[in-house]
C-alpha cells in the first residue's frame, strides 16, 4: 500500500475521511522542494517546485486501492499524483503520493503562501459547506 502526504485541506483527520472514507490520523511530515501556494479564489492550496522551499504536511500511511480512486477524483484535474521523499519528524525519509498542481493550471495561483491555521480559522467551515461531495 502507498502512502499519501497532505499539506492542505486533507490535512484535517475529518476531511481526509469525508473524501475517503478512511478513518485515520495524519502524522506530521516535510516534503523538500516544494512551494504551497493559495488558489486564487478558494481556501485550498496547490503546491508547485521551488527548489529551495519545503512544505510541512501530514502523511497517512497506507491507504488502501479504493481510496486512491476518491482522492483522486476529488483532487480533480487540476493536480496529478507524483511520488515524493517525505521526512518525517524522527528524521526518516519515506516515499509517499502527493498531488502537485498541473504545469498547465499555474495561473491558477497567487503569489501568498497557504496558512494551515488560517484555514482552521478563516475558511475551513466554509470548504467543507462548498465543495462537492462524492458517493462512495
Amino acid at each position: 500500500m502507498r502512502h499519501l502526504f497532505a499539506y492542505g485541506t486533507l490535512m484535517c483527520d475529518d476531511v481526509m475521511q469525508d473524501v475517503s472514507g478512511l478513518q485515520m490520523t495524519g502524522v506530521p511530515a516535510v516534503l523538500q522542494g516544494y512551494r504551497r501556494l493559495r488558489v486564487k479564489g478558494e481556501h485550498y492550496p496547490a503546491i508547485v517546485p521551488a527548489e529551495a522551499s519545503a512544505v510541512d504536511g501530514v502523511v497517512y500511511q497506507d491507504i488502501p486501492n479504493q481510496a486512491w480512486i476518491l482522492l483522486d477524483r476529488f483532487e480533480g484535474d487540476m493536480y496529478v499524483r507524483e511520488t515524493v521523499r517525505i521526512a518525517l519528524a524522527s528524521g526518516a525519509a519515506l516515499l509517499a503520493e502527493t498531488y502537485v498542481m498541473r504545469a498547465g493550471f499555474n495561473d491558477y495561483l497567487e503569489e501568498t503562501e497557504w496558512d494551515f491555521s488560517a484555514f482552521l480559522r478563516d475558511g475551513k467551515e466554509s470548504f467543507c459547506k462548498s465543495y462537492k461531495r462524492y458517493d462512495r
